[in-house]
């Protein structure tokens, strides 16, 4: 028997219950909370084997005051892209174009064999428009092909060599689901948009090896369990990615939660579905707590910033441009009706409130065609949401995952966002607390490594909708304010809840007889903080399956 006792301190149970001021956690599992039942408990633990201190190994956990809460979750991210970031040249804190640059040359020089340099990932405001020309990645590397990510993981920006080997030049036609913008005499500037675009590189990029591809998966981990972040949604798994989990579960090297979003592609889809469902099966035959491949994602329209987000009305910039959609006509609601009915949970990328419409059109039509059940269908980001839709997540039983971090007037927001969209309809996004108060269920997310992937951040923006100079007074849109145990409710069970927790073979999620203890540990009430304290809160201990899987130096 391997008892931890947490005393001394506020113990959260969830956002609509009390708090608790102990509680005991047997080999990994929680077995009493409260101090008379805690006290019972180790009584008769002690009356079984004689003596506590002889038989029963106990460690007491003195919170001094802390705070203990169920660990947090990531609704939405893209853990591998994350930790490969660090295997390229480091371009995300570079303010300027001649950062960028400088960088790239300084990765080139330093690593002459590689054949290909790819990084991620660069701020794409630093430009007009978003349109980064060839010619400057030139400067730093012309003789081997350059490939750079833009933050939104939705754009690439190439050198020529990069074009050339691609072979993208003026008399290539737009690809599908994709955008190459070009010169005035029609040849490639060097930006590309969407996947559609961004595969004519892949197509000729050798694949990594598959120790890169595993390192980065570890460095995700410990990324996350620094803060506090004990089980993450994969939001985009192709089949290499299906392997590199495979082979983490194989060589014992998961070290947090993974569920795997098999993606979903208008292009082909149907020769993936059987595909899906095969991988579904070898995760499942492994029977690792750590992993699990649930769940289907779909892309319903881009991003705002380089205006492939679909809306209902035009940009304010393109007269006529309502944004990319990504599946035509009723296709998407015919793919999601058949992973709906093989089992699938639905995640739907859906950023413009054209998107989220379709989004939701889909949903009911699989409830429609396939009959009630235990689904938890997900709307991830779900930016710009029409009123006439709102009360729709509530009836349909859809999980709004939002990026809190992400609703904030910071550069990305005034520079990009805002005069795409006018100031009136840009004050509609990021409807949380509509959501919640309309009856329905709202979760977090980071959509790391596009932003922080830190959820006490996130935390702050969403429960001030201020930006770092905590501007404005009062908040953003301060109507959809989250208040702190709604918004610590929305980063961990309701986070679980998406993730089918209690339906796991080792229940996790929340802080109640039988769970498993995965828990984080702060020094202080974070719901006594104010929001830019919050943000710079660290987590103290992190814990899964009751032992200590990080704490501070």
């Amino acid at each position: 028997m391997a008892l931890t006792h947490f005393h001394n301190g506020t113990i959260w149970l969830g956002a609509s219950t009390e708090t608790a001021d102990s509680l005991l956690v047997d080999d990994g599992v929680i077995v009493a909370i409260g101090s008379t039942d805690v006290e019972a408990q180790l009584a008769e633990a002690a009356a079984e084997s004689g003596s506590l201190t002889d038989s029963v190994d106990l460690e007491v956990v003195d919170l001094d005051g802390g705070f203990l809460m169920p660990s947090f979750g990531d609704g939405h991210a893209h853990p591998i892209f994350g930790g490969l970031e660090a295997e390229g040249p480091q371009v995300r804190s570079c303010s300027s174009v001649a950062e960028i640059i400088a960088e790239v040359a300084r990765f080139a020089e330093a690593n002459p064999e590689l054949e290909w340099i790819t990084g991620a990932s660069y701020d794409g405001s630093l430009v007009a428009g978003g349109l980064f020309d060839a010619r400057w990645l030139d400067e730093a590397v012309s003789d081997r092909p350059v490939v750079l990510r833009a933050w939104d993981y939705h754009t690439v920006w190439c050198n020529s060599r990069a074009l050339e080997l691609a072979g993208i030049t003026a008399d290539t036609p737009e690809p599908t689901l994709g955008e190459i913008p070009r010169r005035g005499d029609g040849s490639p500037l060097g930006t590309l948009r969407e996947w559609g675009a961004v595969d004519l590189v892949d197509a000729v990029r050798p694949p990594l090896d598959e120790s890169v591809r595993l390192r980065a998966l570890e460095r995700a981990a410990d990324y996350y369990l620094e803060r506090g972040v004990t089980w993450v949604q994969d939001a985009w798994v192709e089949p290499a990615d299906v392997e590199t989990y495979l082979a983490a579960s194989a060589q014992g090297r998961l070290t947090i939660r993974f569920n795997l979003a098999l993606y979903a592609d208008p292009r082909r889809f149907s020769e993936q579905l059987p595909a899906m469902i095969e991988a579904r099966r070898r995760v499942e035959e492994l029977a690792d707590p750590m992993l699990s491949a649930r769940t289907v994602k779909f892309f319903a329209d881009g991003v705002v910033e380089n205006e492939t987000g679909s809306l209902l009305e035009p940009y304010c910039s393109s007269l006529h441009n309502h944004g990319l959609r990504v599946w035509e006509g009723e296709t998407l609601a015919e793919a999601v009706r058949a992973v709906d009915a093989a089992g699938f949970q639905v995640h739907i990328h859906a950023i413009g409130d054209a998107a989220v419409r379709q989004a939701l059109d889909a949903v009911e039509s699989a409830i429609a065609a396939n009959g009630s059940r235990d689904r938890r269908p997900v709307i991830a980001h779900a930016q710009l949401v029409d009123s006439a839709d709102l009360d729709r997540f509530a009836e349909l039983g859809v999980i709004a995952n939002m990026q809190p971090l992400w609703a904030q007037l910071d550069d990305l927001m005034t520079v990009l966002t805002v005069p795409r969209l006018g100031e009136d309809r840009a004050r509609q996004q990021y409807r949380m607390r509509s959501i919640l108060d309309g009856g329905g269920r709202l979760s977090f997310g980071s959509d790391w490594p596009c932003t922080s992937g830190t959820p006490v951040e996130g935390l702050a923006i969403g429960t001030s909708r201020q930006n770092e100079a905590g501007e404005p007074d009062g908040g953003w849109t301060p109507e959809e304010i989250v208040d702190i145990d709604r918004a610590l409710d929305a980063y961990s069970t309701a986070v679980a809840h998406q993730a089918f927790a209690d339906h796991s073979a080792e229940p996790w999620g929340s802080i109640q007889v039988g769970a498993s203890a995965d828990l984080i540990r702060f020094d202080h009430d974070p719901r006594d903080l104010p929001p830019r304290e919050l943000a710079l809160t660290r987590i103290a201990a992190t814990y899964l399956g009751g032992a200590a899987v990080h704490s501070q130096a």
